[in-house]
């Protein structure tokens, strides 16, 4: 059995090695295998040439690829889904605002929970440190699951989300950004499936310190989340 970890990386040369090593050394069941895939999203930052140089052929368990035009998380999303080879497959950012010692918990309950997609809350324990803008946001699109989907979530933006890797494979995504928190999210329910939480940790970045998502970003998650729903 083998464990994916699909990470989608732009602009993010002083974080992503030590990203790297802490995925490459993340708990997981004993019986279990690990491959890391990595997407360049034409990094302009000095990342790619890292990549090339540091990471590039050094790990037995590591794949890189690149995009030769920037084109945005959802886009680097699709291109690794299918490069997947592990029985389950889990999104990891290429930055420190979530902890792979969080993968345990959340691999085994699709055992415990006999489980088809798997996502890390935020939220199941009270909030995190973010800014109140964004926290109204994830509140509001996790009241939009619940409301339009009949779903019980708590956090329907987090990055971290695990999918039996057939059932990811079968779902046509077209996100470009960051909706694809939201397309994957409304797909996976209108299948049918339940979408089971585990607690995880969370250490926001400030825009200085390297985030990436704006305002407009949180409009085009609440507009996909609406589609999808209302749009055949």
């Amino acid at each position: 059995m083998k464990l994916t970890i699909l990470m989608p990386v732009y602009n993010e040369r002083t974080v992503v090695e030590r990203c790297i090593s802490q995925v490459l050394v993340a708990p997981i069941p004993e019986n279990m295998e690990r491959e890391l895939v990595i997407v360049d999203d034409c990094s302009t930052d000095g990342t790619r040439e890292l990549l090339k140089s540091q990471v590039e052929d050094r790990y037995p368990d590591v794949r890189v690829f690149y995009h030769e035009t920037n084109q945005g998380k959802g886009a680097a999303l699709r291109t690794l889904i299918p490069l997947a080879q592990g029985e389950y497959s889990i999104v990891q950012d290429g930055d420190l605002e979530y902890d792979p010692q969080d993968y345990l918990p959340m691999v085994e309950a699709f055992r415990k929970e006999n489980a088809a997609v798997v996502y890390g809350s935020r939220f199941m324990c009270g909030f995190p440190k973010m800014k109140p803008a964004n926290r109204v946001v994830n509140i509001l699109l996790a009241w939009m699951v619940r409301f339009f989907f009949r779903a019980k979530l708590t956090d329907e933006a987090t990055c971290y989300k695990a999918f039996q890797t057939e059932l990811l494979k079968s779902i046509p995504l077209t996100c470009r950004r960051f909706e694809f928190c939201p397309e994957v999210t409304a797909k996976v329910l209108l299948r049918g499936h339940k979408i089971v939480e585990v607690p995880v940790s969370y250490s926001a970045r400030t825009f200085a310190e390297g985030k990436k998502i704006r305002w407009t970003d949180g409009v085009a998650a609440i507009w996909t989340l609406i589609k999808y729903r209302f749009v055949p």
